[in-house]
């Protein structure tokens, strides 16, 4: 009890050190009016807003379900429709930020034209709508089999309760690794692009491009440990059938380095080494004190 009880601390700590940082990124993208122009500022501000919500509520889970309270099941289910749903969002949205990365650097003459203020918002539109797909499939198999007072019953909340059939969660898990492979296929796709252009180009476009071609990189990475999230539950399910600690510790490790590690890259892709966002952190760090 004790070594699980300083795991939940450690975790605590850990998702308040990253929304504090993430907080303070988002407050910077509102504050500075440049970056509401940008297609590629509004997309990171996308994946800070989701990861910042997905967290919280999948920590409120892990909370509850450590103490053992029960809330009632419609809105443990309004809990996981949300937490579903922004477990996609970040990733659709990494996609998209590198095909941005690729219009502006393969098709530079059409990215003032393709990536707009405009065109970023109905792109967000669009990433809601592909990333609710599976919970809406998960969803509907859940309505034709359950009892019609299930929702009035109170329990612990957990995103199992939903998964009625041993083939539903196989359902849900290859509709995930079907939407992650496409996914991965945009991001090599764009990185080979990229490479190309790379190879050809000189002097400042060049610097721009190699810069380019390492945050692809990074996105990659980031949907590569997303992916290992989905396999993380079968391994999980595996270490229970042996012993309750080994589930326990598995379990821990998935949470820290599968759901918080892919979400404290974002900062560090656009937050710290993109230059003009950068700027505009020490400048609200420093309290307006640094100017470049």
């Amino acid at each position: 009890d004790n070594g699980l009880r300083s795991d939940i601390i450690i975790v605590q700590v850990l998702i308040a050190i990253f929304l504090s940082i993430n907080f303070f990124l988002i407050s910077t993208f509102f504050r500075k009016n440049v970056f509401h122009t940008s297609m590629r500022y509004i997309l990171f501000a996308v994946t800070l807003l989701s990861d910042c919500l997905f967290l919280m509520l999948a920590n409120v889970t892990l909370i509850m379900t450590y103490f053992g309270f029960t809330i009632q099941m419609w809105l443990c289910l309004i809990i996981y429709l949300l937490t579903s749903v922004y477990s996609y969002v970040t990733p659709v949205t990494l996609t998209a930020m590198t095909l941005e990365r690729y219009v502006a650097i393969c098709m530079p003459l059409r990215h003032a034209e393709l990536c707009t203020p405009h065109g970023a918002l109905q792109l967000i539109l669009i990433i809601h709508s592909i990333s609710a797909v599976p919970c809406t499939i998960n969803l509907a198999i859940f309505y034709s089999a359950a009892s019609t007072t299930f929702l009035t019953q109170r329990g612990i909340c957990y995103g199992e309760r939903f998964i009625l059939f041993t083939w539903q969660g196989q359902f849900r898990s290859a509709v995930s690794q079907l939407y992650f492979f496409i996914m991965f296929t945009i991001i090599v796709f764009s990185y080979i692009k990229i490479m190309k252009v790379a190879k050809t180009a000189s002097g400042e476009n060049k610097k721009s491009t190699w810069k380019g071609l390492r945050t692809v990189v990074l996105h990659g990475f980031q949907l590569f440990l997303s992916l290992i999230q989905l396999w993380s539950v079968l391994i999980e399910d595996a270490a229970f059938k042996v012993s309750l600690t080994l589930y326990n510790n598995i379990r821990y490790f998935n949470y820290v380095m599968f759901f918080l590690a892919p979400r404290c890259l974002s900062p560090f892709i656009y937050g710290l080494r993109d230059e003009l966002f950068f700027q505009a952190l020490k400048y609200y760090a420093s309290c307006g004190l640094y100017k470049r």
